[in-house]
Parts: structure tokens; C-alpha cells; sequence
């Protein structure tokens, strides 16, 4: 959930009117930051109330190298070129500026999110019509990987084993008083 609601931004934004009142004073009246204030304002005249409203967004690269363009060919400042195209986190795109002059376009697109596997994927043994249903049928290149693969899990379980082993508690004889 949002920290502010969509009705107290429309009433941020209906206080300021069209520069009647300062950012200064809105913002004290509403006890909000003054650039939370412009930002909320610039949104709503770029796109309606539909600028304040919540939203989750994954950009391609394509996008992303738009708005970096528009930014430089009109000498816009991150703040306006984020209420143009609707990008809610300004802060962002001198982050994509930066990778787009290190990597190229290569650099903009999406990164893959979450921690790397510590493990290698296991081997998928093929199952349909067309998969080699003995050993027989298989590849010496197929054979020896499925060994690889077979001795490598061999090795950590046996591993396992041996960790958990050194870890179990050792039973006492409970002393008779």
C-alpha cells in the first residue's frame, strides 16, 4: 500500500492550484517534503490524476534508451524527464545514464534479479518418443556426463552425511545419583 492515498495527493496538488501558494507552504500545511510537493504537481499536469496513482513498472531497454535521448536532445532535467515519460523514481535515470556510457544498450536491459545458483542445474534426461530409452542408445559424451553428474551428488551426500554425523549430540549415560 501506498504512503499516501490517492485523494491526499489530489488535495496536495488542488492546495497548490496553478502556483497560487509555494511548494514551501503546501508542503508545511500538509507537514510533506517541498520536493514531494513538485513532484506530485509535475506528475498531475503531465498526465492527469492518473500520474499520482501507484504504479510497478519494468522497463525495457528500448524505453529506457528513449527517455535517455529525449533527456539529452532537449536538456531536460532528471525530475522533468521522469514526469514526461511517467517514471515514478526519478532517481533512476542518472543510473541508466551511467550504464548506457559504460555498456551500451547491452547495459539498459533488465538484470536478473535474486541471488546466483550455488549449484549447477542437474541434467534433464530426456522423456518422449524420440528419447533414448536404454544406455545402449545413448552418446559417450551423454554417458560420461550423467557419470559426472551421478558421482558429483555421490560425493556431496556422502559429504552431507559425514557434517551431520559430526554434529549429532553424543548420547550420555545418565547418571544415577
Amino acid at each position: 500500500m501506498s504512503k499516501y492515498s490517492l485523494a491526499f495527493k489530489q488535495s496536495v496538488v488542488e492546495c497548490y492550484g496553478n502556483g497560487e501558494r509555494s511548494y514551501q507552504e503546501v508542503s508545511t500545511r500538509f507537514a510533506i517534503d517541498p520536493a514531494t510537493v513538485r513532484k506530485w504537481v509535475a506528475s498531475h499536469a503531465a498526465h492527469g490524476s492518473a500520474g499520482l496513482v501507484k504504479k510497478f513498472s519494468h522497463y525495457n531497454a528500448d524505453f529506457k534508451l528513449s527517455v535517455l535521448q529525449r533527456m539529452w536532445e532537449d536538456g531536460l532535467s532528471y525530475r522533468q524527464t521522469a514526469a514526461i515519460f511517467d517514471v515514478r523514481n526519478a532517481s533512476c535515470l542518472p543510473d541508466w545514464e551511467r550504464r548506457y556510457e559504460r555498456g551500451g544498450i547491452e547495459a539498459l536491459a533488465p538484470r536478473r534479479r535474486g541471488r546466483p545458483r550455488s549449484m549447477p542445474k542437474s541434467p534433464i534426461i530426456a522423456s518422449g518418443p524420440d528419447a533414448p530409452h536404454s544406455d545402449d542408445a545413448k552418446s559417450r559424451e551423454d554417458l560420461l556426463a550423467e557419470l559426472n553428474y551421478l558421482r558429483m551428488e555421490n560425493a556431496y551426500l556422502k559429504k552431507l552425511e559425514a557434517l551431520t554425523q559430526q554434529r549429532a549430540p553424543k548420547k550420555r549415560k545418565s547418571s544415577k545419583r
